[in-house]
């Protein structure tokens, strides 16, 4: 099935493959230079900009509920955290989406099924989450396997302020809603679609922020305050990779 000049935003017709809950998710973002992301992503891709800036973004959070359509959540397997390294891309203007540096993830499983199936680059970690009395979200992770290391993070953060979508065409809306992910194996593209409801995002407050993953990307994000969103969570539903057509 070809989705050129596809709507991101709508559910694609079909079946999902997996469904699953995301949490707790802080959004950090660096403005960078396109040049330092250019050799990072394949050259089929554009770096998609705001205003003709690039961004580098850092996306902590939790996982629930992680299945296929067909079967009910697995104790032990189900849940896990992760965090990601990625920046943004779109193909000659159009279907734009995500491009992952890294993923690290709290699951051995899910690193190993990610990475076979979905051709990510995923990496197994050492993680925790902690949810304080007041809102607040203490997060940690540590890469264990592979490479390249040490890559790392350690925050604690929250919301600030009221919850609400972002609204088409602003720099918030640039950042969150994204709904396509490409990847790359043997020389071959491919994207997959997720669906869900609009992020409810707020402005996150960020403190203790100390982290080696981007660095560990290959970028170099300065030393700036990043800028922080925050979304309680949405419900997900992920449909199956495919070959990109326009370099099937």
């Amino acid at each position: 099935m070809r989705i050129d000049r596809l709507d991101p935003t709508r559910r694609p017709e079909g079946r999902a493959a997996l469904r699953q809950r995301w949490s707790e998710l802080l959004f950090l973002h660096w403005p960078v230079p396109l040049a330092a992301l250019r050799s990072l992503v394949p050259p089929g891709l554009d770096i998609d900009t705001h205003e003709g800036t690039a961004y580098v973004g850092l996306v902590p959070f939790t996982m629930s509920g992680v299945r296929p359509v067909w079967a009910p959540p697995l104790p032990g397997l189900s849940s896990f955290h992760e965090v990601n390294v990625r920046t943004y891309v779109h193909f000659e203007g159009r279907d734009p989406g995500v491009w992952f540096m890294s993923l690290d993830a709290s699951s051995r499983v899910a690193v190993l099924i990610a990475r076979l199936t979905y051709h990510l680059p995923y990496r197994y970690a050492r993680m925790s989450l902690e949810r304080g009395p007041t809102g607040t979200v203490r997060y940690r992770s540590e890469r264990r396997w592979p490479g390249p290391r040490p890559a790392s993070c350690a925050m604690t953060y929250g919301p600030v302020g009221p919850a609400a979508p972002a609204s088409p065409g602003t720099l918030d809306h640039f950042l969150a809603e994204r709904y396509l992910l490409y990847a790359e194996h043997e020389g071959r593209l491919f994207r997959g679609r997720v669906h869900h409801a609009p992020y409810p995002l707020q402005t996150a407050e960020v403190r203790d922020l100390d982290e080696t993953l981007v660095a560990a990307a290959g970028i170099d994000r300065g030393t700036g305050a990043p800028i922080a969103h925050y979304a309680k969570g949405v419900s997900v539903e992920v449909f199956a990779l495919e070959v990109d057509p326009r370099r099937a």
